[in-house]
């Protein structure tokens, strides 16, 4: 347990309101609302509403559990509540990109983008009887030889069921037309010919449009999607809008493309998807990177109002992502972004937000109100790493946890690690009798600085986080006095496009390698 007094009177309150991507966020009685409103790691998201309630998804690229649920009353403050896929579609084999969810005839159904074995992105369906679930997969509905990614169900003029989605050709350094195809009446087949709606034809577009989302209003199908460089420093993503009378065209442009682009607050905007209020508003959620750290703390869901005038939508009045929004939808208030996450570890399963690799599971257990997680093998038999993670909201962070049981970790490397995937990540481990920093770099690991320690029953470990890449770590034997191993380490190599860093408990070492955590916190700066 944590020692603090006021840490243990108030992190009920703490992991409730402040669980970082998993939510509910804390709200204030104000009347108007900040972004991000899915703060930390939320590329791509999806919404829909279903009576007064709104269901949520988004990207989780190479982490699992596959696509968050997330659930809100008011768009603002929102509550993680499961994932469509505990485990990965046996078919699939990662890049689990936009999943789109939607509702027809009393089914929801995700639409989302993964890579097939031994073959290109796909889109594929899954389908549940309600939007939290149970889903069950069907399996891949399009795979083109360039990839297939980015899908949206609509419905046309007249009344008869779409898939829109892309063409990757950016992969291939070709064109990126948008695809349309009618649905089966499951929604879960395609059948008959495809048709092409829109391709990259504009300068501001560049290499690529993706992302589409079409939203009929006033006997118009608007359809927004996104252009440019997406992910990464050197995005330049931004988001425009077509017209037309009929679903299969012919598209206008808006003149005033694009109708959302950075700011100093935000940068690359895009990729979003539209939702109605009770009251007839429509609102945008999309992300965007914060530009200090612009990667590291990852692509974050933000929302705006959308406005209409002369047959054309606007957002924020053409200034970019808003910082605070006053036209809030009723019953909004405003809520602070999460500063703290703790988490005591009791079990009996983990809260939702954490997150592994999507192709190792780790061996977890709760023992005498500590997590266990154990090392396994790969197919040569060497370790490979027990990883559980969480997103952060800031790339200025502490994280601190405190590992149970001096006796586990005699042939284990158990600690807290900043970790993009398994071939790049840093961390503060304890390793035998002594304490290390260690680096690992495109696969090869090695150690920056290390301690021989007397530890009694517990040990404390400690990574400061600075604009999301430099580090400097630390060591408690107490919980009071604090050592620092080292000298502050760059880790800016880490972050690859679409795989964001989060703050993890690691352990490695050796196959069956065990080490136990108590508890852990994440405070933000």
């Amino acid at each position: 347990m944590i020692e603090s007094g006021v840490l243990l009177a108030t992190s009920r309150l703490i992991v409730t309101a402040l669980a970082l991507a998993a939510g509910p966020w804390l709200a204030a009685a104000q009347p108007a609302y900040t972004n991000p409103t899915l703060p930390g790691d939320h590329p791509d998201p999806s919404i829909i509403r279903v009576g007064d309630d709104y269901w949520a998804t988004a990207t989780t690229s190479q982490w699992a559990p596959i696509f968050p649920l997330l659930h809100s009353r008011d768009l603002v403050n929102w509550e993680q509540i499961g994932a469509v896929f505990q485990r990965p579609p046996a078919w699939s084999d990662g890049s689990y990109w936009a999943p789109e969810i939607a509702h027809d005839g009393g089914r929801f159904l995700v639409y989302y983008t993964a890579r097939k074995k031994n073959g290109p992105l796909c889109v594929a369906v899954a389908t549940a009887p309600a939007p939290d679930g149970p889903y069950r997969d069907h399996g891949p509905l399009v795979c083109q030889e360039a990839g297939s990614i980015d899908a949206v169900a609509v419905t046309d003029e007249q009344g008869r069921r779409y898939l829109v989605w892309k063409e990757d050709g950016n992969s291939r350094k070709q064109p990126t037309p948008l695809w349309a195809q009618r649905l089966s009446s499951a929604g879960t087949a395609l059948v008959g010919a495809r048709q092409e709606l829109l391709r990259n034809e504009m300068p501001w577009e560049a290499h690529v449009i993706e992302g589409a989302f079409i939203l009929r209003r006033n006997g118009w199908f608007y359809l927004f999607y996104s252009g440019d460089a997406c992910c990464g420093r050197a995005c330049n993503y931004k988001l425009g809008v077509a017209r037309a009378r009929a679903l299969l065209g012919p598209w206008e442009r808006n003149p005033a493309n694009p109708i959302l682009a950075a700011n100093d607050a935000w940068k690359c905007p895009g990729h979003g998807s539209v939702v109605t209020t009770t009251a007839g508003r429509d609102f945008l959620l999309y992300h965007a990177y914060e530009p200090d750290p612009l990667q590291f703390a990852g692509r974050q869901g933000l929302l705006d109002e959308i406005t209409w005038a002369a047959g054309w939508p606007a957002i924020n009045g053409g200034l970019g992502p808003s910082h605070q929004a006053n036209a809030a939808p009723a019953g909004i208030s405003a809520r602070e972004r999460p500063r703290e996450f703790v988490d005591e570890l009791a079990g009996p399963a983990l809260q939702a937000g954490w997150q592994w690799p999507w192709n190792r599971a780790p061996e977890r257990r709760f023992v005498a109100g500590s997590l266990a997680l154990r090392a396994s093998a790969n197919a040569n038999g060497s370790a490979v790493d027990a990883v559980v993670a969480r997103a952060t909201v800031s790339g200025n962070y502490t994280a601190t946890a405190r590992l149970a049981g001096a006796g586990v970790f005699r042939s284990a490397m158990a600690g807290l690690a900043a970790y993009a995937d398994s071939d790049n990540a840093i961390g503060i481990a304890r390793n035998g009798s002594g304490v290390v920093v260690w680096v690992r770099e495109k696969g090869l690991q090695r150690s920056l600085a290390s301690a021989e320690v007397t530890a009694g029953p517990s040990l404390d470990l400690r990574m400061i986080a600075s604009i999301g890449r430099r580090f400097q770590f630390a060591y408690s034997t107490d919980g009071r006095e604090w050592r620092t191993l080292g000298e502050q380490a760059e880790g800016g190599y880490r972050p690859i496009w679409e795989r964001t860093v989060r703050v993890a408990l690691a352990v490695g070492g050796r196959p069956g390698a065990e080490g136990r955590f108590d508890w852990v916190r994440i405070e933000m700066r």
